[in-house]
């Protein structure tokens, strides 16, 4: 396998998945949110990434969310299922379901919060590839996971047998050109912070991005996509502009990111859901600071379907 055994490309979603006051995931609202999606353009998912809150959920929970994902896309878009764990076990374990439901890939994090060297990362991306013929999408975040994927590092990945994609959220342009010019010649190179600078990264030859502001405001960010492979234009930049005002924003102080985000879609209408202990929902003052944000940046509700379908 190789760049061209996959046709990714676009905007893929870290899908949210949503869970009710008990906890619990709700299956409805999650069906409901991935008909959200398509029915606004995007071009994948990523089913219990990051976004997803699959570090609050155990090993059957996961398997459960990424069928749900996978049941209700049919076949409409891509879907990736997040096998990122620090046991190798447990992540060729979840590759196998994921290929037999009929996922399209596996998105896999390196092991995080433990510093492997780097011929360990390796070895664990490998065993992988050599166990499961699933296509993977290499996710580098090494903010979160404290391991880096760095671009030698990537470069030795590159070659591995089932490998076809990366997703750089590093963050820092310097390092997505470096691996543009380094892999995208084997692997597809894709980066988190759409709302930085895809524009630019599209530009320079990034296949699209796997974001989570697309939970809120697909036609923003799907927008942005295809204005940018035009070319820049002053539409094309306004566009970015405002997903930069929207990254800010929900970043504010004191927010955490999988909250703010759930409130956003509450807030217009979608299924958000609630996070998962110990993350907590916003409180009433940080729901009206939303609102009038969302407000001021011109964030659309819902259409009625998918506001009644989520109460």
């Amino acid at each position: 396998m190789d760049r061209n055994s996959v046709d990714w490309h676009g905007q893929f979603t870290a899908i949210t998945t949503p869970f009710d006051t008990n906890g619990e995931i709700d299956e409805k609202s999650l069906r409901q949110h991935v008909d959200f999606l398509i029915a606004h353009g995007i071009h994948g998912i990523v089913a219990d990434g990051c976004t997803g809150e699959f570090w609050a959920q155990s090993l059957e929970e996961r398997r459960r969310v990424v069928r749900i994902v996978t049941e209700q896309a049919r076949r409409r878009v891509t879907v990736i299922g997040s096998a990122s764990t620090n046991n190798t076990r447990d992540v060729i374990e979840l590759a196998r379901y994921f290929k037999e439901i009929g996922c399209d890939g596996v998105m896999m994090m390196p092991p995080f919060m433990v510093r492997p060297s780097k011929e360990d990362i390796f070895q664990h991306y490998k065993a992988l590839s050599d166990a499961v013929k699933i296509p993977i999408l290499l996710y580098n975040v090494p903010q979160d996971t404290v391991n880096n994927l760095t671009p030698d590092l990537v470069d030795r990945l590159a070659d591995l047998d089932t490998v076809v994609a990366i997703k750089d959220s590093t963050f820092d342009f310097n390092v997505f050109w470096k691996l543009q010019c380094t892999v995208s010649d084997r692997i597809r190179v894709m980066i988190g912070p759409s709302t930085l600078f895809g524009l630019a990264a599209v530009q320079l030859g990034a296949e699209g991005w796997v974001d989570t502001y697309s939970n809120l405001w697909p036609q923003l960010t799907v927008g942005l996509y295809h204005e940018a492979k035009k070319g820049i234009s002053p539409h094309a930049i306004e566009l970015q502009k405002k997903g930069t005002e929207l990254r800010h924003f929900l970043l504010k102080d004191g927010w955490n990111m999988y909250c703010a985000i759930k409130a956003a879609m509450n807030l217009r209408g979608l299924p958000g859901g609630y996070p998962r202990p110990p993350l907590r929902p916003l409180g009433e003052s940080d729901l009206a600071v939303m609102r009038d944000g969302l407000d001021r940046l011109g964030v659309p509700y819902a259409a009625p379907a998918f506001e009644a379908a989520a109460e």
